[in-house]
C-alpha cells in the first residue's frame, strides 16, 4: 500500500478511489466527469479505471449537458450510469436529467462532491447544504466522508446506492445521489486500495403474467417504455386482436392491431371503448387523457413496479403482466377500417412538417435508434402510417420536457454504438445547444440530429392558446410574444460555430438531403408553421367523419 495514503487528507483519494473501484465491481461500465477542484479525486479514480479497460469516460463541461447525456447512455443500455460533479451549483445543475429519470425510471448516479459538513453555513467558498439540494427526485441519498476513512463503509454505501437505482429489489429503478464529503489534499498516486467482498442482488421473483379476457370493446394504450416492453405488447395486441393506439416512444407502433391515427378517431369512437389496458407511460394526447378518466369503464394497469400511472383517479386494478385471451376481431376491423378511411383523406395532402417526420420514420430499420424531441416532433410521428420495422424510439416523457435532448441523442449513440438520428424542434434545440459542444478528446458518436426550424413553439399553436389568438391581432401578437416566442437564431449556424457538419433543407428537399452524407451532421429544415392549426382542425373533421363512417 502506498505511504500516500497514510499521509494527512489522503482519505479523499482512497475515498475516491473506493467508490469508482465498486460501481465498477457491481457492473456500471460508464462514467460521465464534469471537470472541478473538489472532484478530483472521484476524476482522477474514473480517469485510472478508463486506464485500466474497466470502464469508459465521457467529459463535458457544463453539468446540465453532462447529466442528460449519462441519462441516454442509462436509458439505451438499461444500466446506471455514474455523472460526477464539484460542488456547489455544479450539483444543483444535475436536477432537469434527474428528475426525468426518476419519472422515466432510468438509473442514474449523481456523485456530487461536497466541502466537509464543518464548512456548511460559514460562508466558505463554494459550500451549501447539498444534502436535501435534490429534494424528493433521487430514490435514495447517501452520504460519505473522508473523514470516516472507512473502506468498508463506503462499499457498502456504494452498494445500497447502486441497488436502489437500478430498482432491484423496489421496482422502482431511477437517479440517486452519493454526496461524498472530501478534505485536501485533493491530488496524488491513488495506490492501492482494499479489495471488497462479493456482493450480489436476487431480486423477486416475477409472477406469472395475469389472464384477462378483453372483452368485446377493449383497447390497448401504450405509452413510452423500453424497446423489449413495446415489442411484446405489439404481438400481444395482434395475438388478441385488440385495437392498439400506441405513441411513437412505446415502441408498440407496430403490427396489424397498431391504429396510426388513434387519437383523431378517438373523438367519434371512445364512447363504444368498455375496458382500456394501460401499458408504459401515455402523455402525448387529450383524447388519450380524457380516456383515461372516464368512470363507466374498466381501466387495468400493466406495470412491474410501484408507481402506476392513474390520471384521471379511476384505474381499478392493476397488474404486474398480463396474457389476454382471443377478442372480438370484428372490434379491431373497425378501428382499422376507420383508420385506412382517414389516412387516406389525410394523405392527399401532406403538410410540411409531417413529409419531413414520416420520411426519417420510413428511413430507418427496427435496429437504428431514434431519439424525438417533445412538443411537436414526437406528435408528427404519431400520426405517421405504421412501419413494418419501425426504429428503435427513445424519448424524455418521464416529464415530458424539452431539456437535454441532444445530449440523450448521444447518449443514446454512445450506448448502443449505432449511427443515432434526433428529430426535434428548433426551441428543443436551442434548449440545449451547450450538448452541441464535446471536448476535442472525447468521443463523438455518429449522430445525424434534425432539427425542423418554424421559428418558435407551434405547438401551442394546435392548443386553446393558438385558437384564442385567432382573428384577434392584439391576441395574435400576444401569443407570439409569450407562447410561441419566435428566436430569430440560426440553429445551423450555431451547430456550425461549434464543429457540427451541416445541411439545410427544405421539406421537398429534405429526403434526397437526408440520403447524402455520413458521420456526425446537423440537417436543418426549415418549415413554416402558420397552417399547422388548420392542419390540426382538417385532421379533427377527418376524424370524426371516418368515425361516423364505420358506424353508419
Amino acid at each position: 500500500m502506498s505511504d500516500l495514503l497514510t499521509q494527512p487528507g489522503a482519505p479523499s483519494m482512497r475515498l475516491g478511489a473506493v467508490v469508482l473501484d465498486e460501481l465498477a465491481a457491481l457492473g456500471l461500465t460508464d462514467v460521465v466527469v464534469c471537470p472541478g477542484s473538489r472532484s478530483a479525486p472521484l476524476a482522477y479514480a474514473a480517469l485510472a479505471l478508463e486506464q485500466a479497460g474497466r470502464i469508459r469516460l465521457h467529459t463535458r463541461i457544463d453539468e446540465r449537458s453532462a447529466c442528460f447525456l449519462a441519462l441516454g447512455i442509462a436509458k439505451a443500455s438499461g444500466v446506471p450510469v455514474a455523472i460526477i460533479t464539484t460542488s456547489g451549483t455544479a450539483a444543483a445543475n444535475l436536477a432537469p436529467a434527474l428528475l426525468e429519470a426518476r419519472h422515466s425510471y432510468v438509473p442514474v448516479i449523481a456523485l456530487t462532491a461536497d466541502r466537509p459538513s464543518t464548512l456548511v453555513g460559514t460562508g466558505a467558498n463554494q459550500t451549501t447544504d447539498q444534502v436535501g439540494l435534490l429534494g424528493s427526485v433521487p430514490r435514495l441519498v447517501a452520504r460519505l466522508s473522508s473523514a470516516d476513512d472507512n473502506t468498508d463503509a463506503w462499499r457498502a454505501a456504494i452498494r445500497r446506492a447502486f441497488t436502489a437505482s437500478t430498482g432491484r429489489l423496489t421496482r422502482l429503478a431511477g437517479p440517486v445521489q452519493v454526496n461524498i464529503e472530501l478534505t485536501p489534499p485533493l491530488s496524488g498516486d491513488l495506490g492501492e486500495i482494499p479489495t471488497g467482498v462479493s456482493f450480489s442482488v436476487e431480486p423477486p421473483a416475477n409472477p406469472r403474467p395475469t389472464r384477462i379476457d378483453p372483452g368485446r370493446r377493449a383497447v390497448i394504450v401504450a405509452g413510452d417504455m423500453p424497446p423489449h416492453a413495446g415489442r411484446l405488447v405489439a404481438q400481444e395486441a395482434e395475438r388478441a386482436h385488440v385495437p392498439l393506439l400506441a405513441e411513437p416512444s412505446s415502441n408498440a407502433r407496430r403490427g396489424e392491431a397498431a391504429v396510426s391515427t388513434y387519437r383523431y378517431l378517438l373523438p367519434g369512437l371512445a364512447h363504444m371503448v368498455e375496458r382500456v389496458i394501460v401499458v408504459g407511460h401515455p402523455t402525448l394526447s387529450r383524447p388519450v387523457a380524457s380516456l383515461l378518466a372516464r368512470k363507466d369503464i374498466e381501466i387495468i394497469v400493466v406495470g412491474d413496479h410501484g408507481e402506476w400511472v392513474d390520471p384521471g383517479w379511476v384505474v381499478s386494478r392493476v397488474v404486474s403482466s398480463v396474457s389476454l385471451s382471443p377478442g372480438d376481431p370484428t372490434w379491431l376491423a373497425l378501428w382499422k377500417q376507420a383508420d385506412r378511411d382517414l389516412r387516406t383523406r389525410a394523405d392527399q395532402t401532406i403538410a410540411p412538417w409531417e413529409s419531413v417526420a414520416w420520411a426519417v420514420w420510413a428511413s430507418l430499420g427496427e435496429q437504428d435508434p431514434l431519439v424525438v424531441g417533445a412538443s411537436s416532433a414526437i406528435r408528427d410521428l404519431d400520426i405517421a402510417p405504421i412501419s413494418a420495422n419501425p426504429p428503435v424510439v427513445y424519448a424524455n416523457r418521464g416529464l415530458a420536457g424539452i431539456d437535454g435532448t441532444i445530449s440523450t441523442t448521444l447518449g443514446v449513440g454512445i450506448a448502443t454504438r449505432r449511427r443515432v438520428t434526433a428529430l426535434l424542434g428548433d426551441l428543443t434545440a436551442l434548449h440545449d445547444v451547450g450538448g452541441l459542444a464535446i471536448p476535442v478528446l472525447e468521443e463523438r458518436p455518429d449522430a445525424t440530429l434534425i432539427v425542423m426550424d418554424d421559428q418558435g413553439g407551434s405547438i401551442f399553436s394546435t392548443l386553446e392558446y393558438g385558437r384564442a389568438s385567432e382573428g384577434d391581432q392584439e391576441a395574435s401578437d400576444g401569443f407570439e410574444r409569450v407562447f410561441a416566442v419566435r428566436m430569430g437564431v440560426d440553429c445551423a449556424g450555431v451547430a456550425e460555430a461549434m464543429g457540427w457538419p451541416v445541411a439545410r433543407a427544405n421539406a421537398e428537399s429534405f429526403p434526397q438531403v437526408l440520403g447524402q452524407g455520413s458521420g456526425p451532421r446537423l440537417i436543418h429544415v426549415q418549415v413554416e408553421r402558420d397552417s399547422r392549426r388548420a392542419r390540426d382542425k382538417q385532421w379533427a373533421a377527418w376524424g370524426r367523419a371516418s368515425a361516423r363512417g364505420v358506424l353508419a
